[in-house]
């Protein structure tokens, strides 16, 4: 049976007495403790980023940008609207024998009997044997016409306006040549530059022109009437009669 030991539940008689070692029952073995974890941190969830979306940006280099110009051609161009001043001049008109003469007014104003350039112009008319006491056609005409208001008076319209008022005037008498004295009315008569004075002009409308350096020029630099001199020589025979 496999007995180590066993006690009485009561005395016996004439037994030995027993060893209080064997009445003392060993204690189980107590179980080991587990040490409890340490608690965790407990952490915040993040939130969740949106995500970032690269959109690609071209780099604008000379090569592209060259591409770029041509490749703008085709779109739609903002035109720009460039104001251009009217132009500023005082003519007025004479007539001597078979010529009109259109003359710029250096002050602006008209002109008198003892002014150095009418005095010129006189001298001019005489060496071409022309009447030097020159017959005033109308006043002066002064650009622009109106102070005030919305009414084109640019080049363009200078020039129609000039040429419109010569044109009357040579439907009221014979003319051989249109004498155009100063930078203004070779470019808004005759359509031309500085370039073509002392040359002799075709304008439609107004037929044979000359065009000659302004009065005040003459008297600023009396080289020029060396040139004027010359070019009249070539076209007297224009206005003078042939009789002569």
């Amino acid at each position: 049976m496999q007995v180590v030991s066993w006690l009485p539940r009561t005395e016996l008689p004439f037994a030995a007495p027993s060893r209080p070692e064997l009445l003392v029952l060993p204690e189980p073995p107590a179980a080991p403790q587990i040490a409890a974890p340490a608690p965790r941190p407990v952490i915040a969830p993040k939130p969740a980023e949106r995500p970032k979306i690269e959109v690609p940006r071209p780099s604008v280099t000379p090569r592209t940008a060259s591409k770029l110009v041509v490749e703008g051609e085709s779109a739609p161009a903002v035109a720009k609207v460039v104001h251009v001043p009217p132009p500023r001049f005082a003519l007025q008109l004479l007539r001597a024998g078979r010529c009109l003469v259109l003359v710029e007014l250096p002050t602006g104003g008209a002109f008198q009997s003892r002014d150095p350039a009418y005095l010129l112009l006189k001298d001019m008319l005489r060496a071409a044997g022309l009447p030097d006491n020159p017959q005033i056609i109308g006043e002066p005409i002064r650009w622009p016409l109106l102070r005030r208001g919305n009414v084109d008076q640019g080049p363009d319209a200078a020039r129609e306006f000039v040429q419109g008022f010569l044109m009357a005037r040579l439907e009221e008498a014979e003319c051989a040549c249109v004498w155009l004295i100063g930078l203004p009315t070779v470019r808004f008569a005759g359509q031309a530059n500085a370039e073509a004075f002392n040359r002799e002009l075709e304008i439609e409308g107004l037929g044979c022109a000359w065009a000659l350096p302004g009065l005040e020029l003459l008297m600023e630099e009396p080289h020029r009437k060396a040139d004027v001199w010359q070019a009249m020589r070539r076209l007297m025979a224009r206005w003078k009669p042939s009789n002569e």
